[in-house]
């Protein structure tokens, strides 16, 4: 059995135990729901009959001459109720009324009188002055024969002198307690199955991204030194990732549209270019000097398609990529350094000075290559945007638990129309020195390096004029903050 197999096999157990553990509760919970019921109505019948001994009281001696022939005309009563699926003909209650000593003075059904009640703790607590209230069966074993007893108080001058006692058959409202319990199964059941069949096709659904669960504890294992603080995010990591794969499976048609869509109206132009300067060189009487012109046209639009399939094979190859394979410590300060470094010579040519800044050492986790391409990004633009003999500014400075990373430039700044679509694939503005614009995909590579990395990129502009990129990303915990002076 393969490893799919199994979650998914674990995932059916999991929803199966919690349907049957949740209809078991419904279930169980039936009969003391109608119990407390009956007791309510039994509560008020005992409240109702204890008034009525109440006003036969005389020097403290309760009269119980009333009582017999009030239920004997109720026992020879005849009638016909339909409750529901229960059929009612005649009156189950029984009532007993005892002096203060417990002793029975008056039983509905004849069969008690003189016996010794105050064991029972509907008439001993009672007469004591607190609720009273028991269940207790006719014949001992058989739970059919169970009955339902609510004591009153009997008062003359503010003395208790004895009870009364209402009784009804746990079995007449047992046939509720019955059918409902029936029903409930049965739609419990219904809707156990109809989510079973949901469960069934969401795990299929399910399956692969859960399959991260396995990846997940293959690399807690493989943790030499393990801290809770890693291995949380590695679990967020792993389950943003499941979710991701589901909303691709979901977009996926839409998403390869838009891109192909794009894609080929940001290439229609170069090729416009190529083909118009293919037709105009074939003309046999072309000078030499225009000839040569047109060939560095065809060249530079050859060039600039290469560039936008370059990296958008470099952007969607990092858009499928869900998580980052292989994590490391990367201390920023040296990235930093490394990537301005680096622009010097390109910085130079149009005499723009790149000055470092570095105001702590930082650290975080992640993909050290994928980093410096971002950053490498944000520079290579601000250079782009600065007006010759100004400066970019490349800042490190962290919070407790952020690293940012800031690129300033001293250009013209982002027009408002612009600041929501920066980010879009194939957006791009006309750089100030030559009016070229670039592929247009810079910017949504940083992006996807950023939410790769548990960041996020911000551009906007800066108070006193140019614009500034504003990479956030997650400090190392065990990152040490030093001051540079």
């Amino acid at each position: 059995m393969s490893r799919r197999t199994r979650i998914f096999i674990g995932i059916l157990l999991i929803y199966t135990a919690g349907i049957a553990f949740l209809l078991y509760r419904v279930v169980s919970d039936i009969d003391p729901r109608y119990r407390e019921s009956a007791e309510e109505s039994l509560v008020e019948t005992s409240q109702l009959i204890a008034s009525l001994v109440e006003q036969d009281v005389i020097a403290g001696a309760i009269n119980t001459a009333r009582l017999e022939p009030l239920f004997r005309t109720v026992y020879a009563r005849e009638f016909s109720a339909q409750i529901y699926n229960l059929h009612k003909n005649r009156v189950e209650l029984r009532v007993y009324v005892t002096d203060r000593s417990g002793r029975v003075m008056f039983d509905s059904l004849g069969r008690h009188l003189g016996a010794d009640y105050s064991q029972w703790s509907d008439v001993n607590r009672t007469l004591a002055g607190l609720y009273g209230a028991r269940t207790s069966r006719d014949v001992d074993g058989d739970p059919r024969t169970s009955v339902m007893y609510v004591g009153a108080p009997i008062r003359w001058n503010n003395e208790i002198v004895g009870m009364v006692s209402v009784g009804k058959p746990v079995q007449s409202f047992g046939q509720f307690v019955e059918d409902a319990r029936a029903r409930t199964l049965w739609v419990g059941v219904g809707s156990g199955l109809a989510l079973l069949l949901l469960a069934v096709i969401v795990s299929v659904w399910l399956v692969r991204p859960f399959g991260l669960i396995s990846d997940y504890w293959t690399w807690v294992r493989a943790q030499k030194k393990l801290s809770l603080s890693r291995m949380a995010r590695r679990a967020v990591d792993a389950v943003r990732t499941g979710f991701s794969e589901m909303r691709d499976a979901l977009t996926g048609r839409n998403y390869v549209a838009d891109y192909v869509q794009t894609f080929t109206h940001e290439v229609k132009s170069p090729l416009s270019a190529i083909r118009g300067a293919a037709e105009l060189l074939q003309e046999p009487s072309m000078p030499h000097v225009e000839r040569e012109r047109f060939l560095k046209n065809i060249e530079r639009e050859t060039q600039r398609i290469q560039e936008i399939v370059d990296r958008m094979m470099e952007l969607t190859a990092l858009e499928t990529r869900r998580g980052l394979d292989r994590t490391e410590p990367v201390a920023l300060a040296a990235l930093i350094e490394d990537v301005a470094l680096s622009a010097q010579p390109a910085a130079a040519k149009r005499n723009i000075g790149v000055r470092v800044n570095i105001r702590t050492d930082a650290s975080t986790e992640g993909d050290p290559f994928l980093l410096r391409r971002a950053v490498s990004n944000l520079l290579d633009n601000a250079i782009d945007f600065s007006p010759q003999g100004s400066e970019v500014l490349l800042t490190l400075e962290t919070t407790s638990k952020l690293a940012r990373v800031t690129v300033r430039d001293r250009g013209p700044g982002i027009p408002d129309y612009a600041q929501e679509k920066v980010f879009q694939k194939f957006y791009s503005l006309a750089r100030p020195h030559s009016q070229k614009k670039s592929t247009g995909l810079g910017l949504a590579f940083v992006k996807e390096i950023a939410a790769l990395h548990r960041g996020r990129i911000e551009l906007g502009n800066a108070a006193r004029g140019g614009a500034v990129a504003t990479l956030t990303l997650p400090l190392l915990p065990s990152s040490h903050h030093s001051s540079h002076h």
